[in-house]
């Protein structure tokens, strides 16, 4: 989508702090960090939210997921972290680009809101 930032950050058209980066996702630093460890994890290809998750382009999550240990090995966070995907507006989604949020670097509480 041309007028989609994380698509122009996947395409470089927008500088990002890079974590990893394969052909199918990128992860890169939050700008607003909620957390030590803050990072974005979005597929390259544009998918607008979990809504939009069907049997052509689902796999990417789970492409996600399984390098989710590479990922937080690199950001040394051997003792746990949280993993969070909002959906539209009301499930406080602000870029429709699908992606998850990985926070860590400290102990995080309860609290889901």
């Amino acid at each position: 989508m041309s007028d989609c930032v994380f698509c122009k950050i996947a395409a470089g058209e927008i500088p990002s702090k890079k974590v990893y980066e394969d052909e199918k996702i990128l992860a890169f630093y939050d700008l607003a960090p909620q957390a030590p460890v803050h990072v974005l994890i979005i597929p390259k290809e544009h998918i607008c939210c979990a809504d939009e998750l069907n049997k052509d382009n689902s796999a990417v999550v789970g492409y996600i997921f399984s390098k989710l240990p590479e990922i937080t090995k690199s950001l040394g966070l051997e003792n746990g972290y949280r993993v969070v995907n909002n959906c539209k507006e009301d499930g406080g989604q602000s870029v429709f680009h699908l992606h998850f949020h990985l926070l860590g670097g400290k102990k995080l509480g309860l609290q889901m809101a």
